[in-house]
């Protein structure tokens, strides 16, 4: 068993299962908020795609890393693993806290049409966490 290569995929995977999570609950923010706008026959913002896809980007940041893992000659397989597990936890807990975090800009979007600014802001701040993991463990 090779446990730098599980380390890899563990960076990818969880990424992309945070970002699964994250585009799942942004989605079912935006479905919900675009029902309540056509039910008081105001216009469905296509605005809330954006916010949906927001977690997407984590999985970018997981294969990075996993890439950078990859390339690493002479590291133990026990901190590659570590480093990939631990990584793309982080990682992919940012991606599906920024999707709750979209839902609820979805749903406030849609209820005012104003603060778009404010709410990517928000959703930025959460997805920074992802860009640090991934940069401490990219440089240690």
């Amino acid at each position: 068993m090779d446990l730098g290569m599980i380390g890899q995929a563990a960076a990818l995977g969880l990424a992309a299962a945070g970002s699964a999570l994250g585009t799942g609950a942004a989605a079912q923010g935006a479905a919900g908020a675009w029902k309540k706008a056509l039910m008081n026959g105001k216009v469905a913002s296509m605005m809330l795609v954006a916010f949906v896809g927001f977690p997407l980007s984590q999985t970018i940041y997981g294969f990075l890393l996993m890439q950078n893992l990859a390339g690493r000659s002479g590291a133990s397989d026990m901190k590659i693993f570590g480093m990939g597990l631990l990584g793309g936890f982080a990682i992919g807990m940012s991606a599906w806290m920024q999707g709750k975090a979209a839902a609820g800009a979805c749903d406030a979007q849609s209820e005012t049409g104003k603060g778009t600014a404010n709410y990517i802001l928000a959703l930025g701040i959460v997805e920074s966490v992802a860009i640090l993991v991934l940069v401490f463990l990219m440089i240690s």
